[in-house]
């Protein structure tokens, strides 16, 4: 994949002030430096709205995005509407730098009167950044001192890092009143000790209510390659994404062995790259098999699976899963059956053994 000459813009408008940034005040740590992927937050709407108002605000690039965080169906409307203390997942693009992820140049809030920093950090924003951070990456020197109009980049916290050597999404949560790290690993998927770690929290006493923290989605496996141009899709638990310039709908259920389920979504492209998507793919190798089609003989289950795209076309790759249960020793195997029949012949042995001694 080539390296666009807007990605290297912001990069290097990135770098420029995020080696001003104190990592103890900004995003979470990420060591993967000057690294770009897509996160998540967790927000919670102070107000009811609408999914088109949330869209806008956080500047999501398109509604498909915003409705697959979410799970809600494609066919949602932009006005369905997002209730008073509602959480939503809004994605975000995420940029690593000098240890840190923040989100990549959005959003921007415009100053309204009578706003304040710690206003527009704990109310507008719903406590995902506070009035500090807002502050340095804005190169306020005076929180007291903003203008009416003047334009604020949010630096919403964000990671591109794996975690316990797998890929991750990262998610931005908004610790609530009463919360045990064991209830926020078991809402979200993972593990307490994980997230102690990875948040550097010691105990449940160090977890503050409307403190935000990181916690790591577990993504399903896929086979998309490295030169693919949307390597690597990060699709977590529960989620899907539309890809290939909207062409395929990828969806992550924990209860299809982490794998990544793709298949044409039957839309239209989302450029100018294709005038229309690419005719259903058939795998090499496999007799009438198309993407996202299985076939099963005995354990094997053989997929054709979406394996990313250029500009030119979709890439497929033939995937098979062993999806027969593992055989552990049992009361129904020969291994146990043969371990039963060694200790009666010793218990046996003992028996007539002991007989034999009575009677002399």
């Amino acid at each position: 994949m080539g390296f666009s000459h807007d990605i290297f813009v912001s990069l290097l408008f990135f770098y420029a002030f995020a080696t001003k940034l104190s990592n103890a005040q900004v995003g979470f740590k990420c060591t993967q430096t000057r690294t770009t992927c897509t996160s998540l937050v967790g927000y919670k709407s102070p107000n009811k709205t609408t999914i088109l108002h949330l869209q806008n605000f956080f500047k999501v690039h398109d509604l498909n995005s915003f409705l697959g965080a979410n799970n809600l169906p494609p066919s949602t409307l932009s006005n369905y509407t997002i209730n008073v203390e509602q959480v939503v997942k809004i994605p975000i693009p995420c940029i690593c730098s000098n240890g840190s992820g923040i989100s990549n140049h959005v959003p921007k809030y415009t100053v309204q009167k009578d706003d304040g920093l710690y206003y527009i950090a704990n109310t507008v924003f719903a406590g995902l950044v506070t009035h500090p951070q807002i502050a340095e990456v804005n190169n306020i020197p005076d929180p007291d001192l903003i203008q009416v109009g003047e334009k604020l980049t949010i630096p919403l916290p964000c990671s591109c890092d794996d975690v316990e050597e797998q890929r991750v999404v990262h998610y931005a949560h908004v610790v609530e009143s009463m919360s045990t790290m064991e209830g926020i690993a078991k809402q979200f998927g993972t593990k307490s000790d994980v997230l102690f770690k990875l948040n550097n929290i010691p105990n449940d006493s160090k977890l503050i209510a409307g403190n935000t923290i990181d916690v790591p989605l577990r993504a399903c496996n896929s086979s998309v390659i490295a030169s693919s141009l949307d390597y690597p899709l990060l699709v977590p638990n529960g989620t899907y994404v539309f890809t290939a310039n909207s062409c395929m709908r990828c969806n992550c259920d924990s209860a299809k062995n982490w794998t990544l389920q793709c298949q044409p979504s039957q839309l239209r492209p989302a450029n100018n790259t294709w005038l229309t998507c690419p005719s259903t793919t058939l795998c090499e190798g496999a007799d009438n098999l198309s993407i996202g089609n299985t076939t099963i003989v005995g354990c094997n289950q053989t997929s054709c699976a979406y394996s990313g795209f250029n500009n030119q076309t979709i890439l497929t790759t033939l995937a098979t899963v062993n999806t027969c249960p593992a055989i552990s020793p049992g009361p129904g195997n020969n291994t146990s059956k043969i371990g039963l029949s060694w200790k009666f012949l010793f218990i046996s042995v003992h028996l007539i053994m002991l007989c034999l001694h009575l009677l002399w």
